[in-house]
């Protein structure tokens, strides 16, 4: 197969998922889903290997493109969920444009790393994922307790006794751990027993992401009427190189821990990553939320092609794996060579694609934009889930509404995924289950 048509696919699967990336909370794994559908219509005119290059470019499309919804219209992903908080004030400082460009530089050097590391991750993969496996269990429920004990009281001094202080402590730190253990409720009922028709199995997620991450924030934005000022778009960066080197560093950190670990997604990596390398400044978390879902979603994809180890982390690997295995290096190295032109057609199309979101945003009233917002995510998860989904999805948005009510962590709601993946892989999961009546 000639190399340079199976970029082509990449750049076409990169420039598709870019433009849809700015339809609030459509998932690249979503679209992926349905691609897989349509794969034996189209074998005619495709073959396996040109769809994997496909799938590879909406990957990497979406992963540099999913910022733009997540910070005008705060829509996030379970990746981004967590750039929300920074990406909001700095829309409301005028400074959008600039966090979601900040976003993209980060994806970029996350692009770059994984292509700069294409020759040794084979290697390096197998090694790891010899010592890794028989401790997932144990090492994905250290990550769960640290999420839990990591969240800290911000309610400050008030009150004025101990009590009523250390009670409005509580109030938040109770409300995080509630949201995670509601959160894992819904995910073993998804995994053990969901309400979605089979046919639409392969978006069995859907209704809950949506609904835990990013119908809460568009609920909020209405209630609240946010303004959106106008926008300046900035022509330079406030970083320096240190700011470049901290944001890149963590983030490649925490990306390639998510991208090699199931369950854990890129904003949890670069969560972790942060804490481990004392990150604060708010240029530094964007960048590095940039370069590890980069890493997250694209490195770890990346792991499926390598030849003889196909290692499938996350959504994507899973559905192409279904019905395709990379055999070859020269699949591999094609794939490699399609991350880096994707990748730098897609951060053009950023530059171009976040200036208009950013006009439009400043010239429609943000409750329309959010209303408009919430009757996308309502269609999407009804068209593609059915009556069963929208019933998950009206529990999940209220799960996802208790971290904004009570100023917890939205990091908490991952317990969907956390908790019964973790309790399968430590062999828990079926006998809770029954214990649960899932059974």
């Amino acid at each position: 197969m000639d190399t340079l048509t199976l970029i082509g696919f990449a750049v076409i699967g990169a420039v598709g998922a870019s433009v849809l990336a700015l339809i609030p909370a459509l998932h690249v794994f979503n679209l992926a889903g349905l691609v897989i559908l349509a794969a034996g219509s189209l074998s005619s005119t495709m073959s396996l290997d040109q769809l994997a290059m496909l799938m590879i470019g909406m990957v990497v499309g979406y992963s540099m493109l999913n910022t733009v919804s997540a910070t005008f219209l705060a829509a996030p992903d379970e990746s981004t969920a967590f750039l929300v908080l920074p990406g909001q004030k700095w829309l409301l400082q005028r400074r959008g444009y600039e966090a979601v460009v900040l976003s993209g530089v980060g994806g970029l050097a996350g692009l770059a790393i994984v292509v700069a590391a294409s020759p040794v991750i084979g290697e390096a993969a197998r090694i790891l994922y010899s010592i890794v496996t028989p401790h997932l269990g144990w090492i994905l429920a250290a990550v769960s307790a640290f999420i839990l004990m990591s969240e800290w009281p911000r309610a400050g001094e008030r009150g004025r006794t101990r009590l009523s202080r250390f009670l409005a402590a509580w109030t938040q730190l109770g409300a995080g751990i509630l949201t995670f253990f509601l959160s894992g409720l819904l995910g073993m009922l998804i995994m053990y027993r969901s309400v979605v028709p089979i046919e639409f199995a392969f978006q069995n997620l859907l209704p809950a992401f949506v609904g835990l991450f990013a119908a809460p924030a568009v609920l909020a934005n209405f209630v609240m009427g946010t303004r959106v000022p106008e926008q300046h778009i900035t022509r330079s960066l406030d970083v320096t190189p240190s700011h470049l080197a901290r944001g890149v560093a963590s983030g490649a950190l925490g990306g390639w821990f998510a991208a090699f670990f199931p369950v854990v997604t890129g904003g949890v990596g670069a969560f972790l990553a942060a804490h481990a390398t004392a990150q604060r400044d708010d240029r530094v978390f964007i960048l590095s939320q940039g370069v590890s879902k980069a890493i997250y979603y694209v490195g770890g994809f990346l792991l499926f092609f390598i030849p003889g180890l196909n290692l499938a982390r996350g959504g994507m690997a899973a559905m192409l794996g279904s019905i395709y295995t990379p055999a070859t290096s020269l699949i591999y190295y094609s794939a490699v060579a399609s991350i880096a032109v994707s990748g730098a057609a897609s951060f053009l199309l950023l530059l171009v694609l976040a200036r208009a979101t950013a006009r439009v945003v400043q010239r429609i009233p943000y409750r329309v934009t959010n209303a408009a917002t919430l009757a996308i995510l309502v269609s999407l998860v009804a068209l593609l889930t059915g009556s069963g989904g929208m019933l998950i999805f009206l529990t999940a948005t209220g799960i996802g509404l208790i971290p904004i009510l009570f100023g917890s962590r939205r990091m908490n709601c991952l317990g969907v995924l956390l908790v019964p993946i973790t309790l399968n892989i430590l062999g828990l999961g079926p006998a809770i289950a029954s214990w649960l009546g899932l059974l």
